[in-house]
């Protein structure tokens, strides 16, 4: 087989898929590890992917934002990963903001059975998660319903957040670098994650692997002002490094527990 036609197998799945492995890539194509390399470094300097630790991921335009559906079927069990450790970050008591995507709602099934805790939260999924947990308060913002993430944005959500004052934010985007932060595709969106963020102490990141060193189209918030990552054992190991320097905690999450389920399960569009 051609490189061409290598190429456009290589693109085509990572298109269905977002992710793959070298050795999915070399077995797809029929190819070595060596040939697969080299097929990739080619695709990465034409901009049509980008490499990461044992594999690639589709490199998406920065004003793109799959649908939720592709996005809950990405990496589910990093996320899987990730929301169970942000879940041990949370105790009785506390009062935290949880903003929208397939992972936070991941980590709001988590909380269902915990005792005396109190969510803010502009997430649909994230209310629904949390719809029969006993000793958890939920509050919810008001808002526009933007249906793509199943979340609640604009200015009447940002207003209902201003003088609220919580623990920790945990939060998600579609992108994560060191030099620009948390971004998502939509202002918008990155406006209310803004508003989220303002109303807690402390902000904690969940990215899964396929996010690290993404960027695009809005900052929501700087480097400098994460105060945790939370990311999966795939996660870039030079662009954590730069936000290691940067002052940024991050935690690369042991393998899950909890069923993948939690994340893949869904019932309409949204946002990881």
């Amino acid at each position: 087989m051609f490189a061409p036609e290598r190429h456009k197998m290589i693109v085509e799945h990572l298109r269905l898929r977002k992710a793959a492995t070298l050795r999915e890539l070399s077995e797809l194509t029929g190819s070595s590890e060596v040939t697969t390399r080299r097929d990739l470094r080619s695709l990465e300097a034409d901009g049509r992917l980008r490499r990461r630790h044992g594999g690639a991921v589709l490199q998406a335009s920065p004003a793109h934002e799959p649908p939720y559906a592709d996005k809950a079927r990405v990496a589910a069990a990093e996320k899987a990963a990730i929301a169970e450790a942000a879940a041990e970050l949370v105790e009785p008591g506390d009062a935290i903001v949880i903003g929208p995507g397939t992972t936070t709602r991941a980590l709001a099934r988590r909380l269902v059975d915990r005792a005396d805790l109190i969510v803010v939260t502009n997430s649909l999924l994230v209310t629904e998660a949390l719809m029969d947990a006993p000793a958890v308060e939920v509050h919810v913002t008001g808002g526009s319903l933007r249906a793509s993430i199943h979340a609640l944005i604009g200015p009447a959500a940002e207003r209902s957040l201003s003088g609220l004052r919580t623990v920790r934010a945990f939060i998600s985007g579609n992108g994560v670098t060191a030099e620009r932060g948390l971004t998502t595709p939509n202002p918008l969106v990155a406006s209310i994650d803004r508003a989220l963020v303002a109303a807690a102490r402390e902000v904690v990141v969940l990215a899964d692997s396929t996010k690290i060193g993404q960027d695009t189209m809005c900052q929501t918030i700087a480097s400098e002002d994460m105060t945790h990552l939370i990311v999966d054992e795939g996660a870039d190991p030079r662009e954590i490094g730069r936000l290691r320097a940067m002052g940024v905690e991050v935690q690369v999450a042991a393998p899950a527990a909890i069923p993948v389920a939690d994340v893949i399960d869904w019932s309409g569009p949204g946002r990881a």
